[in-house]
């Protein structure tokens, strides 16, 4: 089915903290293109917590690159992203690949030693996926609890449940 394809993560995480570049690289990849809002900070977090620079800094001592891909605006993530020293990208669309596609550009690699991290399935995981990449995802660090939010998050659900029976949890 189409949307099993779309929609079940290769890898799932309690934490971004736990994707660690011995991971990245078993996975075969050599980049992270990443979400920013609640996958590795709260949409709250106008600029990256320590936690999060010192996860980027362990990325690139093993030998990982790290890119931001966020649908959220320009401000927004440039605002997150200064200093960082990561390429970023702002005003995505994923599930459109076009963000993907400039991350690994600038990045200068080809799109098969790349992975998608993210916190929803319908956006992040289902970018990943058409754009031919392995998909973490993590769950929401401070989900919104708006409607729209409450109900995209019961259509990941029997996607989870199925990724769980294939792993084995």
């Amino acid at each position: 089915m189409i949307f099993e394809r779309l929609l079940i993560p290769d890898l799932v995480l309690e934490s971004y903290e736990l994707l660690t570049p011995e991971t990245v690289r078993k996975m075969g990849a050599e980049a992270i293109l990443s979400d920013i809002d609640n996958t590795v900070a709260t949409y709250d977090d106008p600029t990256p917590p320590e936690r999060v620079l010192e996860w980027i800094e362990k990325m690139r001592r093993g030998g990982v690159e790290v890119a931001f891909v966020s649908n959220n605006n320009a401000e927004r993530v440039e605002l997150f992203c200064k200093g960082t020293g990561c390429f970023h990208y702002a005003k995505a669309g994923k599930p459109s690949v076009k963000g993907l596609e400039a991350a690994v550009d600038a990045l200068g690699i080809d799109k098969s030693k790349a992975l998608l991290l993210g916190d929803q399935l319908l956006t992040d995981c289902a970018a990943g996926k058409r754009f031919g990449i392995p998909s973490v995802i993590v769950p929401p660090i401070k989900d919104k609890k708006t409607l729209f939010f409450r109900f995209k998050r019961l259509l990941e659900i029997p996607y989870m449940k199925k990724y769980g029976r294939l792993h084995g949890e």
